[in-house]
Protein backbone atom coordinates (compact mmCIF):
# COMPACT_ATOMS: atom_id res chain seq x y z
CA UNK A 1 0.00 0.00 0.00
CA UNK A 2 1.58 3.38 -1.16
CA UNK A 3 1.40 6.45 1.74
CA UNK A 4 -0.06 9.48 0.24
CA UNK A 5 2.80 12.26 1.44
CA UNK A 6 0.88 14.89 -0.73
CA UNK A 7 1.26 18.25 1.67
CA UNK A 8 -2.89 18.21 1.92
CA UNK A 9 -2.97 14.64 3.22
CA UNK A 10 -0.22 16.00 5.84
CA UNK A 11 -2.27 18.38 6.60
CA UNK A 12 -5.80 16.61 7.06
CA UNK A 13 -4.03 13.98 9.32
CA UNK A 14 -2.44 16.84 11.70
CA UNK A 15 -6.15 18.02 11.79
CA UNK A 16 -7.74 14.60 12.51
CA UNK A 17 -4.84 13.86 15.13
CA UNK A 18 -5.55 17.43 16.83
CA UNK A 19 -9.14 16.78 17.24
CA UNK A 20 -8.54 13.22 18.55
CA UNK A 21 -6.18 14.78 21.25
CA UNK A 22 -8.58 17.20 21.96
CA UNK A 23 -11.66 14.55 22.15
CA UNK A 24 -9.00 12.29 24.41
CA UNK A 25 -8.16 15.06 26.78
CA UNK A 26 -12.28 16.10 26.86
CA UNK A 27 -12.98 12.83 28.23
CA UNK A 28 -10.01 11.62 30.25
CA UNK A 29 -10.00 15.04 32.42
CA UNK A 30 -12.97 15.28 33.93
CA UNK A 31 -12.68 11.31 34.79
CA UNK A 32 -8.72 12.06 36.24
CA UNK A 33 -10.64 15.25 38.39
CA UNK A 34 -13.42 12.93 39.98
CA UNK A 35 -11.06 10.40 40.60
CA UNK A 36 -8.56 12.64 42.40
CA UNK A 37 -11.67 13.96 44.64
CA UNK A 38 -12.09 10.29 45.42
CA UNK A 39 -8.96 10.06 46.97
CA UNK A 40 -8.39 13.20 48.48
CA UNK A 41 -8.57 14.56 51.85
CA UNK A 42 -12.06 15.66 52.83
CA UNK A 43 -10.48 19.31 54.03
CA UNK A 44 -8.74 19.61 50.92
CA UNK A 45 -12.17 18.69 48.95
CA UNK A 46 -14.09 21.72 50.94
CA UNK A 47 -10.72 23.83 50.50
CA UNK A 48 -11.35 23.61 46.44
CA UNK A 49 -7.73 22.46 46.72
CA UNK A 50 -7.58 19.19 44.23
CA UNK A 51 -7.20 19.08 40.76
CA UNK A 52 -6.29 16.36 38.32
CA UNK A 53 -4.29 14.73 41.53
CA UNK A 54 -5.23 13.77 45.00
CA UNK A 55 -4.75 15.90 47.69
CA UNK A 56 -3.29 14.13 50.46
CA UNK A 57 -4.39 10.77 49.69
CA UNK A 58 -6.57 9.17 51.45
CA UNK A 59 -9.40 6.26 51.65
CA UNK A 60 -11.79 6.64 54.05
CA UNK A 61 -14.44 7.67 51.30
CA UNK A 62 -13.91 3.88 50.26
CA UNK A 63 -13.69 2.16 53.45
CA UNK A 64 -16.92 3.91 54.44
CA UNK A 65 -19.18 2.93 51.05
CA UNK A 66 -17.00 -0.55 50.99
CA UNK A 67 -16.54 -1.89 54.54
CA UNK A 68 -19.29 0.39 57.19
CA UNK A 69 -21.84 0.67 54.42
CA UNK A 70 -23.55 -2.82 53.41
CA UNK A 71 -25.76 -1.47 51.07
CA UNK A 72 -23.31 -0.23 48.04
CA UNK A 73 -21.67 -3.92 48.49
CA UNK A 74 -25.25 -5.44 47.61
CA UNK A 75 -25.89 -3.00 45.19
CA UNK A 76 -22.89 -3.53 43.27
CA UNK A 77 -23.59 -7.23 43.77
CA UNK A 78 -27.20 -6.57 42.38
CA UNK A 79 -25.79 -4.61 39.29
CA UNK A 80 -23.15 -7.04 38.18
CA UNK A 81 -26.10 -10.07 38.11
CA UNK A 82 -28.70 -8.03 36.33
CA UNK A 83 -25.90 -7.15 33.69
CA UNK A 84 -24.94 -10.60 33.32
CA UNK A 85 -27.86 -12.17 33.01
CA UNK A 86 -29.66 -9.61 30.99
CA UNK A 87 -26.90 -9.33 28.46
CA UNK A 88 -27.10 -13.27 28.54
CA UNK A 89 -30.70 -13.37 27.83
CA UNK A 90 -30.51 -10.40 25.09
CA UNK A 91 -27.53 -12.32 23.27
CA UNK A 92 -29.53 -15.33 23.30
CA UNK A 93 -33.04 -14.30 22.17
CA UNK A 94 -31.32 -11.75 19.91
CA UNK A 95 -29.20 -14.42 18.28
CA UNK A 96 -32.31 -16.24 17.74
CA UNK A 97 -34.84 -13.99 16.45
CA UNK A 98 -31.83 -12.91 13.83
CA UNK A 99 -31.09 -15.71 12.38
CA UNK A 100 -34.64 -16.90 11.63
CA UNK A 101 -35.61 -13.45 10.80
CA UNK A 102 -32.44 -13.34 7.87
CA UNK A 103 -34.45 -16.80 6.48
CA UNK A 104 -36.04 -15.14 2.97
CA UNK A 105 -37.88 -18.24 2.95
CA UNK A 106 -39.63 -18.08 6.15
CA UNK A 107 -43.11 -17.98 6.05
CA UNK A 108 -44.89 -14.34 6.77
CA UNK A 109 -41.30 -13.09 7.31
CA UNK A 110 -42.45 -9.03 6.50
CA UNK A 111 -44.78 -9.11 8.79
CA UNK A 112 -42.47 -10.32 11.50
CA UNK A 113 -39.96 -7.42 10.22
CA UNK A 114 -42.73 -5.20 10.50
CA UNK A 115 -43.78 -6.62 13.74
CA UNK A 116 -40.20 -6.58 15.84
CA UNK A 117 -39.38 -3.10 13.94
CA UNK A 118 -42.62 -0.99 15.24
CA UNK A 119 -41.09 -0.63 18.97
CA UNK A 120 -38.37 1.67 17.46
CA UNK A 121 -41.15 4.39 16.45
CA UNK A 122 -44.53 3.57 18.73
CA UNK A 123 -44.37 2.29 21.84
CA UNK A 124 -47.46 1.73 24.76
CA UNK A 125 -45.70 4.12 27.33
CA UNK A 126 -44.50 3.43 30.31
CA UNK A 127 -47.81 3.93 32.31
CA UNK A 128 -49.00 0.08 30.68
CA UNK A 129 -45.60 -1.48 30.94
CA UNK A 130 -45.68 -0.80 34.67
CA UNK A 131 -49.28 -2.55 34.84
CA UNK A 132 -47.99 -5.52 32.86
CA UNK A 133 -45.15 -5.96 34.97
CA UNK A 134 -47.14 -5.72 38.06
CA UNK A 135 -50.00 -8.00 36.74
CA UNK A 136 -47.06 -10.66 35.93
CA UNK A 137 -45.57 -10.74 39.43
CA UNK A 138 -42.72 -9.11 38.41
CA UNK A 139 -42.01 -6.24 40.48
CA UNK A 140 -39.04 -5.81 43.11
CA UNK A 141 -37.65 -8.80 41.08
CA UNK A 142 -34.49 -8.81 38.90
CA UNK A 143 -36.75 -9.75 36.16
CA UNK A 144 -39.05 -6.87 35.80
CA UNK A 145 -35.58 -5.27 34.49
CA UNK A 146 -35.00 -7.57 32.31
CA UNK A 147 -37.33 -9.02 30.84
CA UNK A 148 -39.30 -5.99 29.10
CA UNK A 149 -36.04 -5.13 27.18
CA UNK A 150 -35.03 -8.24 26.22
CA UNK A 151 -34.96 -7.50 22.65
CA UNK A 152 -33.35 -3.77 21.38
CA UNK A 153 -35.32 -3.76 17.52
CA UNK A 154 -31.85 -1.66 16.78
CA UNK A 155 -29.21 -4.82 17.32
CA UNK A 156 -31.72 -7.27 16.30
CA UNK A 157 -31.92 -5.18 13.04
CA UNK A 158 -28.23 -5.15 13.07
CA UNK A 159 -27.58 -8.94 13.67
CA UNK A 160 -30.24 -9.67 10.83
CA UNK A 161 -28.02 -7.95 8.54
CA UNK A 162 -25.10 -9.39 9.46
CA UNK A 163 -26.52 -13.18 9.20
CA UNK A 164 -27.76 -11.93 5.72
CA UNK A 165 -24.17 -11.43 4.57
CA UNK A 166 -23.32 -14.31 5.94
CA UNK A 167 -22.20 -17.30 3.37
CA UNK A 168 -25.06 -19.20 2.19
CA UNK A 169 -22.23 -22.20 0.83
CA UNK A 170 -21.02 -23.11 4.40
CA UNK A 171 -24.76 -23.04 6.00
CA UNK A 172 -25.77 -25.55 2.94
CA UNK A 173 -22.23 -27.70 3.04
CA UNK A 174 -23.29 -28.27 7.11
CA UNK A 175 -26.69 -29.07 6.14
CA UNK A 176 -25.35 -31.85 3.90
CA UNK A 177 -23.22 -33.22 6.86
CA UNK A 178 -26.50 -33.61 8.43
CA UNK A 179 -26.64 -30.51 10.67
CA UNK A 180 -29.99 -29.22 11.30
CA UNK A 181 -30.99 -25.24 11.80
CA UNK A 182 -29.83 -25.23 15.18
CA UNK A 183 -27.12 -27.42 14.80
CA UNK A 184 -25.92 -24.76 12.12
CA UNK A 185 -26.79 -22.10 14.01
CA UNK A 186 -24.66 -23.47 17.50
CA UNK A 187 -21.37 -25.08 15.75
CA UNK A 188 -21.05 -22.99 12.26
CA UNK A 189 -22.33 -19.80 12.42
CA UNK A 190 -22.02 -18.91 16.11
CA UNK A 191 -18.28 -19.12 16.36
CA UNK A 192 -17.52 -17.15 12.89
CA UNK A 193 -19.83 -14.60 14.35
CA UNK A 194 -17.84 -13.89 17.76
CA UNK A 195 -17.09 -10.15 16.63
CA UNK A 196 -20.87 -9.29 15.94
CA UNK A 197 -22.35 -11.22 19.20
CA UNK A 198 -19.21 -9.54 21.67
CA UNK A 199 -20.05 -5.68 20.41
CA UNK A 200 -23.21 -6.27 20.88
CA UNK A 201 -23.27 -7.74 23.89
CA UNK A 202 -20.77 -4.66 25.09
CA UNK A 203 -23.81 -2.51 24.52
CA UNK A 204 -26.52 -4.37 25.75
CA UNK A 205 -24.55 -4.67 28.65
CA UNK A 206 -23.27 -1.25 29.25
CA UNK A 207 -27.37 -0.25 28.93
CA UNK A 208 -27.99 -3.08 31.63
CA UNK A 209 -24.85 -1.42 33.79
CA UNK A 210 -25.97 2.47 33.43
CA UNK A 211 -30.27 1.81 34.09
CA UNK A 212 -31.44 3.17 36.87
CA UNK A 213 -35.04 4.27 35.46
CA UNK A 214 -36.33 0.77 35.04
CA UNK A 215 -35.07 -0.22 38.54
CA UNK A 216 -36.43 2.98 40.42
CA UNK A 217 -39.99 1.92 38.62
CA UNK A 218 -40.08 -1.52 39.66
CA UNK A 219 -37.80 -2.37 42.48
CA UNK A 220 -38.93 -1.38 46.00
CA UNK A 221 -36.17 -2.83 48.53
CA UNK A 222 -33.17 -1.26 48.69
CA UNK A 223 -31.85 -4.88 48.74
CA UNK A 224 -32.87 -4.92 45.38
CA UNK A 225 -31.43 -1.83 44.54
CA UNK A 226 -28.52 -1.74 41.49
CA UNK A 227 -25.78 0.61 41.88
CA UNK A 228 -26.56 3.09 39.67
CA UNK A 229 -30.00 3.90 41.14
CA UNK A 230 -28.48 3.83 45.13
CA UNK A 231 -25.70 6.43 43.45
CA UNK A 232 -28.49 8.54 42.44
CA UNK A 233 -30.15 8.29 45.89
CA UNK A 234 -27.08 9.55 47.24
CA UNK A 235 -26.83 12.30 44.97
CA UNK A 236 -29.92 13.53 45.44
CA UNK A 237 -30.06 13.03 49.56
CA UNK A 238 -26.69 15.16 49.49
CA UNK A 239 -24.82 13.16 51.79
CA UNK A 240 -24.35 9.26 52.44
CA UNK A 241 -25.09 10.58 56.60
CA UNK A 242 -28.30 11.21 56.07
CA UNK A 243 -29.56 8.20 54.09
CA UNK A 244 -28.04 6.42 56.62
CA UNK A 245 -30.00 8.21 58.91
CA UNK A 246 -33.15 7.56 57.57
CA UNK A 247 -32.59 4.12 57.59
CA UNK A 248 -32.19 3.68 61.54
CA UNK A 249 -28.26 4.13 61.38
CA UNK A 250 -27.57 7.39 63.24
CA UNK A 251 -24.69 6.47 65.49
CA UNK A 252 -22.99 5.91 61.54
CA UNK A 253 -24.25 8.69 59.97
CA UNK A 254 -23.63 10.90 63.19
CA UNK A 255 -19.44 9.34 62.89
CA UNK A 256 -19.43 9.78 59.00
CA UNK A 257 -20.59 13.45 58.80
CA UNK A 258 -17.70 14.65 60.72
CA UNK A 259 -15.27 12.48 58.38
CA UNK A 260 -16.51 13.00 54.90
CA UNK A 261 -17.84 15.32 52.54
CA UNK A 262 -20.55 14.91 50.46
CA UNK A 263 -18.43 15.15 47.29
CA UNK A 264 -15.92 12.48 48.36
CA UNK A 265 -18.68 9.79 48.73
CA UNK A 266 -20.72 10.73 45.57
CA UNK A 267 -17.35 10.48 43.55
CA UNK A 268 -15.72 7.50 45.47
CA UNK A 269 -18.84 5.83 44.76
CA UNK A 270 -19.17 7.16 41.09
CA UNK A 271 -15.73 5.41 40.82
CA UNK A 272 -16.76 2.18 41.97
CA UNK A 273 -19.87 2.68 39.06
CA UNK A 274 -17.66 2.57 36.19
CA UNK A 275 -14.67 0.99 37.27
CA UNK A 276 -15.83 -2.29 35.28
CA UNK A 277 -16.93 -1.05 32.34
CA UNK A 278 -13.09 0.52 31.89
CA UNK A 279 -12.12 -2.96 33.38
CA UNK A 280 -13.39 -4.97 31.26
CA UNK A 281 -13.31 -3.42 27.62
CA UNK A 282 -9.40 -3.75 26.71
CA UNK A 283 -10.34 -7.48 27.01
CA UNK A 284 -13.01 -7.38 24.18
CA UNK A 285 -11.41 -4.11 22.12
CA UNK A 286 -10.50 -6.43 19.95
CA UNK A 287 -13.57 -7.69 19.04
CA UNK A 288 -15.26 -4.19 19.53
CA UNK A 289 -13.14 -2.95 16.35
CA UNK A 290 -14.38 -5.61 14.16
CA UNK A 291 -17.51 -5.82 15.31
CA UNK A 292 -18.46 -1.92 14.96
CA UNK A 293 -18.97 -2.40 11.46
CA UNK A 294 -21.36 -5.06 10.87
CA UNK A 295 -24.25 -2.94 10.69
CA UNK A 296 -22.23 -1.83 7.33
CA UNK A 297 -22.38 -5.58 5.54
CA UNK A 298 -24.54 -6.08 2.62
CA UNK A 299 -26.19 -9.21 1.85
Amino acid sequence: MVKDKSVSSRLLDAVVQLVMAFVLLATLLPLLHVVSISFSDPVDIVRGKVGLLPSNFNLSAYRTILLENVHIPKSFLNSVLITVSGTLLNIFFTTLAAYVLSKKDLLFRPFFLIFCIMPMFFTGGIVPQFLLVKSLGMMDTIWAVTIPVLISSWWLIIMISFFKSFPVELEEAAKLDGCGELQTLVRIVLPLSMAAVVTISLFYGVSHWNSYFSAMLYLRSYDNYPLQLLLREIVLQSTLAEQLASQGNAALAEDMSSKLTPESVQYATLVISIAPMLIVYPFIQKYFVKGIMIGSLKG
